[in-house]
């Protein structure tokens, strides 16, 4: 082991030095926490960079300033604020704070390092622990706690952890986990640094939070992230080979010789779809796909495992049978029993805001998809019923994105449509011409009763807004449990 560095552990140094906390958000919080707490014996200093000065920031402060930190709030580190020696040895920076801002930019300037929670856990976990890191733009929160019951039900001490469940460095302290099941965002992946996963799985990449990384080639870079040091594990990546970005990811570490790569990958699928075995189209080692007889399967290395019908998954949708197929073979990655993974693929239930199912009004099914925040997520759940054509609820907060898929997807796929929110009128404006009844509310109360009128017995209500929930919400959690209490009252007075 590398002088002064903890035994057991996978790169947790005896000194950590002065430690500058950016940012108090739930990140920033649990950071601050485990530095003034179970790390104090290591900790020289910690400062707490707070951001904006507010009432809840100024108690959080207080808090931490009690407990002997140095608190500063403002988006600056000034040199007042700056240790003895002129520079922090970390910073443990919050996703909220854009490496591109001036604030991330100062604490970068007096930092020898600025690194991501995750990546801070990840070095406090034990040298044994096993990691499986997920992202995506949509459908890393299935993904991960679908892998996270494939792998617990084998037998594992697996928990989802990062952005469901419990941050990283919490399970870490608690020490309850032996695998950890990482849901890991762009912003997260943007600062870690020598976060080595077992396991990676990288899903589709579409236009999202660009203003967060000033453009889509910075938010690619980031993503790639979640495999870039796996060859310190010698493990793999499980990769959506459906999306266009994602596969040509596919290509360049095909073009890599396996020994210099280090790592594995599993491809899932290809340009055709899902229904494509990149071992028999192109000769992959490795592929991921879903067979003529909708079975999932997966190659890895010299076998074959032939899991579960889409048909007998409990998440509907294409999307959901990629999302099975990639928990998966990240399962199968880490050394789970086929045996274990079918039977627990048969077990898994919807999340809640991701097209759970909340109840029948009058004969007419109502789903909450309110995790839909940007078009892509609302397109595939536009088709995850089959021959139905729901009524599709679309509005909220606009993220401004090109809203032509979805017209023409929506006129593909559904009943009709109801625009409502503060994006409603570019909704309008977008559908004037499309082959579909469009219908308009000012909220999303009123939007449900537009559907609702015009649904009959049989049909589907989804709400699926492809926009943000800032107008009316403080998230789409919050948007997701309205809707299903409105939907509850609704079926009270008019029956199920």
């Amino acid at each position: 082991m590398k002088s002064g560095y903890i035994e057991g552990k996978k790169h947790a140094p005896e000194d950590l030095g002065d430690i500058l906390v950016l940012g108090l958000g739930k990140s920033g919080r649990i950071a601050a926490d485990y530095c003034l707490g179970a790390a104090a014996a290591r900790v020289r200093s910690v400062t707490v960079a707070a951001g904006a000065d507010t009432e809840a920031n100024r108690a959080q402060g207080e808090r931490y300033a009690a407990q002997g930190a140095h608190v500063i709030y403002g988006e600056d580190v000034p040199a007042e604020a700056l240790p003895e020696g002129g520079r922090f040895a970390l910073c443990i920076a919050s996703p909220g704070i854009s490496e591109f801002g001036a604030f991330y930019a100062r604490a970068r300037e007096c930092s020898d390092e600025v690194v991501s929670e995750v990546e801070f856990a990840w070095r406090e976990s034990a040298r044994e622990s096993r990691w499986v890191a997920i992202t995506g733009t949509n459908g890393k929160t299935t993904t991960t706690a679908l892998c996270a019951h494939l792998l617990a039900s084998c037998g594992m001490r697996a928990a989802a952890v990062g952005n469901i469940g419990d941050t990283c460095l919490s399970a870490v302290q608690d020490g309850d986990t032996d695998v950890y099941v990482a849901e890991v965002s762009s912003y997260q992946l943007a600062s870690t640094r020598l976060f080595a996963p077992d396991v990676a799985v990288l899903l589709n990449i579409t236009p999202d939070h660009l203003k967060w990384h000033k453009g889509m080639d910075n938010y690619i870079a980031a993503k790639q992230r979640v495999y870039a040091n796996l060859a310190a594990t010698g493990g793999t990546v499980v990769m959506d080979a459906v999306n266009d970005i994602v596969r040509a990811q596919v290509r360049a570490l095909k073009a890599i010789p396996a020994q210099q790569r280090g790592f594995s990958y599993i491809p899932m699928g290809a340009a055709e779809g899902l229904s494509v075995d990149m071992h028999e189209k192109c000769g992959s080692e490795n592929a991921a796909f879903i067979d003529a007889q909708g079975v999932l399967c997966v190659r890895f290395g010299d076998r074959v495992e032939r899991l579960v019908n889409r048909d007998e998954l409990q998440i509907p949708g294409e999307h959901n049978a990629g999302n099975a197929l990639a928990a998966a073979a990240a399962a199968l990655a880490l050394g789970a029993d086929a045996a274990d993974v079918r039977a627990a693929l048969r077990t898994f239930a919807p999340l809640p805001h991701r097209i759970e199912p909340c109840g029948s009004i009058a004969g007419v099914a109502c789903y909450n998809d309110s995790k839909a925040t940007n078009v892509d997520a609302t397109l595939k759940a536009l088709s995850a019923f089959g021959g139905k054509r729901p009524v599709v609820l679309l509005g909220g907060d606009d993220k401004g994105t090109d809203l032509a898929e979805l017209v023409a997807q929506t006129v593909a796929h559904c009943k009709a449509a109801v625009c409502y929110g503060a994006s409603r009128e570019r909704f309008l404006d977008a559908f004037a011409d499309a082959a579909v009844p469009v219908l308009h509310a000012q909220h999303m109360e009123d939007a449900l009763d537009a559907a609702l009128g015009v649904a009959e017995p049989g049909d589907i209500v989804l709400l699926s807004p492809a926009c943000a929930s800032f107008d009316e919400f403080d998230n789409f959690e919050q948007r997701g449990d309205v809707f299903r209490r409105l939907v509850a009252t609704r079926r009270d007075t008019a029956g199920g």
